[in-house]
């Protein structure tokens, strides 16, 4: 009998079609299709569909992989499918937010990856046989254990070390502590960074929490560049297994101890004093809290360019808007926070949805990862990758109501200067605002009242040292996207425009 909230699986084969039977609760027993509802809410058990023919129960599992651990899958070759269990709700969200950016793929076929119904997954050893063995054997691994080799089959060989030594090729745009942390949480636990330069190149020692983690990272990432055509990751294994980190700054970081100092004054950090070797196994210290599926979705999905996602397919369908409200510049300042916008087009019979032309495919994954679910006028609005390659400017003499916008050769594209800081600045949307370029003769009170016409409640101020800059908290993330739409831009006086963007920090 099965505990409340479980699922029994058993397979039954009749005429050539696999059924499922699924006893729930201990009672009635009912067949199910095999196919879940894309409306289904989280679930830790994930149903993947159009597998190819012949696929392994390892190149399933692989696909989970790097999101958490595996604890359970059930294939059903003969329709193509499978089940595939995660240890945690959160790993699975983590998983399905990836995977809709990113389209999956086994052996080079598209796969079609949901949320099942199911909340946990009971299969029978016996009928499942195969499929467990192979789960034990890629568990023992994660567990530091040696492979079991009764499935038969090659499973990952255990990781040298947990860390990573990684060399950034053909640097055209900075990359910061924090883009190398948001890259390789999607694989697991990052622990420790620490990033320097040697031989005119920037390096970096990053440790995971685990040697699996830092062997998946290693395999899906070397050779990918984080942007378009740059900035090249090289990874190679570090014959460090612990690094020492004295300091939380922009040149290094203990993600496991959040109390250290900033060492503000002091030189740069030399990696081989600062990296020391360990004869404690690390562990996972149960304070470190899991990377959010937004921000792992985002990193992976938008951050890296990851091949069949460069170039084209800038286009953004935005849809679920404020017709009341929004407008093409109003899309194209906060979609610009993420990219160049290039064209807007609001559509004419359909007013609450918008088609938006980025730069080029890696913003518009980007903008999509950090915007869909966003609050906008009132509104969550939804945004999703167009098939169209294009915006189509309307015919010339054409009145198309101020609906479709050309910004190809505006002035105010974040991301145009090569090396810009504004690549080092993109964050989602968060209640505390960034302001910079701020005129000498403005106060503390002036900035708190223009920000409170704009319809919301600031509930806290602090300007930086220089006074040209400060960090402004609205009550919600939807008050400061309300904010930097109407106040990006705004003319201070004395040739000083406002330049605003989202903060991670807090005041």
């Amino acid at each position: 009998v099965a505990p409340r909230g479980s699922v029994s699986v058993g397979l039954l084969k009749l005429a050539g079609v696999f059924l499922i039977y699924l006893t729930a609760n201990g009672s009635d027993s009912k067949k199910l299709r095999v196919e879940d509802s894309m409306d289904s809410p989280p679930s830790r058990v994930i149903h993947i569909r159009k597998l190819p023919n012949e696929v392994s129960e390892t190149e399933v599992i692989a696909l989970g992989l790097p999101f958490g651990k595996v604890t359970n899958i059930l294939m059903l070759k003969g329709k193509n499918q499978a089940f595939l269990e995660l240890g945690t709700e959160e790993a699975a969200v983590t998983m399905v937010n990836y995977y809709t950016a990113v389209t999956p793929q086994v052996r080079n076929v598209p796969v079609f990856i949901q949320y099942s119904n199911h909340k946990e997954l009971k299969t029978d050893s016996a009928l499942n046989q195969r499929a467990q063995a192979v789960l034990q054997a890629v568990s023992a691994v994660q567990e530091g254990g040696s492979p079991s080799s009764a499935a038969g089959e090659s499973v990952l060989t255990p990781a040298p070390s947990p860390v990573l030594r990684i060399i950034i090729d053909n640097m055209f745009y900075p990359v910061t502590l924090d883009v190398l942390q948001q890259i390789f949480s999607k694989f697991g636990t990052v622990m420790k960074i620490i990033t320097f330069t040697k031989n005119n190149q920037f390096q970096a020692l990053l440790q995971f929490s685990d040697p699996v983690n830092a062997q998946q990272a290693k395999l899906s990432l070397d050779g990918q560049n984080i942007y378009n055509s740059c900035c090249t990751l090289r990874i190679d294994f570090s014959k460090l297994v612990n690094l020492n980190v004295k300091y939380n700054n922009d040149k290094s970081r203990d993600y496991t101890r959040p109390e250290l100092p900033a060492g503000d004054g002091q030189p740069p950090m030399d990696p081989s004093v600062a990296a020391t070797l360990s004869k404690d196994s690390t562990s996972l210290l149960g304070a470190i809290s899991p990377l959010s599926a937004a921000a792992a979705a985002a990193a992976a999905a938008g951050r890296v360019a990851l091949s069949g996602h460069t170039g084209p397919g800038g286009v953004l369908l935005v849809s679920n808007l404020n017709e009341e409200m929004v407008t093409p510049q109003s899309l194209f300042t906060l979609f610009g926070v993420y990219g160049d916008v290039q064209r807007v087009k609001i559509l004419y019979n359909k007013k609450d949805s918008a088609l938006i032309q980025m730069s080029d495919g890696n913003q518009a994954q980007l903008a999509m990862s950090h915007l869909n679910g966003q609050k906008m006028y009132g509104k969550i609005i939804r945004v999703t990758l167009s098939k169209h390659q294009t915006v189509q400017l309307p015919r010339e003499g054409l009145d198309d109501q101020g609906l479709t916008k050309d910004f190809t050769s505006s002035p105010l594209h974040r991301f145009k200067k090569p090396g810009s800081k504004n690549f080092q600045n993109i964050f989602p949307p968060s209640a505390t605002l960034h302001l910079s370029n701020i005129p000498e003769n403005v106060t503390e009170e002036d900035l708190r009242l223009l920000f409170s016409n704009s319809g919301g409640t600031v509930k806290a101020f602090k300007f930086f040292q220089d006074r040209k800059m400060a960090l402004l908290q609205m009550s919600t993330a939807e008050e400061a996207i309300q904010a930097l739409i109407d106040l990006h831009n705004y003319d201070m006086g004395r040739g000083h425009r406002l330049r605003v963007s989202f903060s991670k920090s807090t005041i």
